[in-house]
């Protein structure tokens, strides 16, 4: 298979991998189920694109068309991931919360008449600005890391 694939592939798993441990250091519970969320550190996006592009960099140059293509779409992923969803989660929140706030300005205390909904949409979306640093070294040093060890 393709190496600068399995790169990305490795090192979008190795990040999601330590949200894990990273989440239990944080909450004191370790919850498996941060191996399959969005956000939070480090960047699982982050980590696959900057990998390939260093991949990509090691292999074929600074100066070649493909790494050029990895760095800008890289780049892209990386501001969406920190920008606009990282926006789209924060709104989200308040979205889940809409309906207490009506209530609480219709004057009833939420929990009396208030009833939570049975599927709030999730909250989770973006990443932190270090957080999509933290993605980036991890994928910098995979895509190093990958490069040198499967070189022939």
């Amino acid at each position: 298979m393709n190496k600068k694939i399995m790169t990305a592939i490795m090192s979008i798993g190795i990040a999601q991998l330590l949200k894990v441990p990273l989440k239990a250091r944080e909450t004191g519970v370790v919850d498996w189920g941060a191996l399959f969320q969005t956000g939070s550190m480090p960047s699982s996006h982050s980590a696959g694109v900057t990998s390939l592009a260093t991949y990509i960099a090691w292999d074929k140059g600074m100066k070649s068309v493909d790494f050029a293509l990895a760095t800008i779409f890289g780049m892209i992923v990386m501001y969406d991931a920190q920008g606009i969803r990282r926006q789209a989660g924060e709104l989200t929140i308040k979205v889940n919360h809409l309906d207490e706030q009506v209530e609480e300005l219709a004057g009833h205390h939420p929990g009396h008449e208030y009833e939570e909904k049975e599927k709030k949409l999730k909250e989770m979306l973006g990443h932190q600005p270090e957080e999509v640093l933290g993605g980036a070294i991890l994928g910098a040093l995979t895509g190093t890391l990958s490069y040198f060890a499967t070189k022939n």
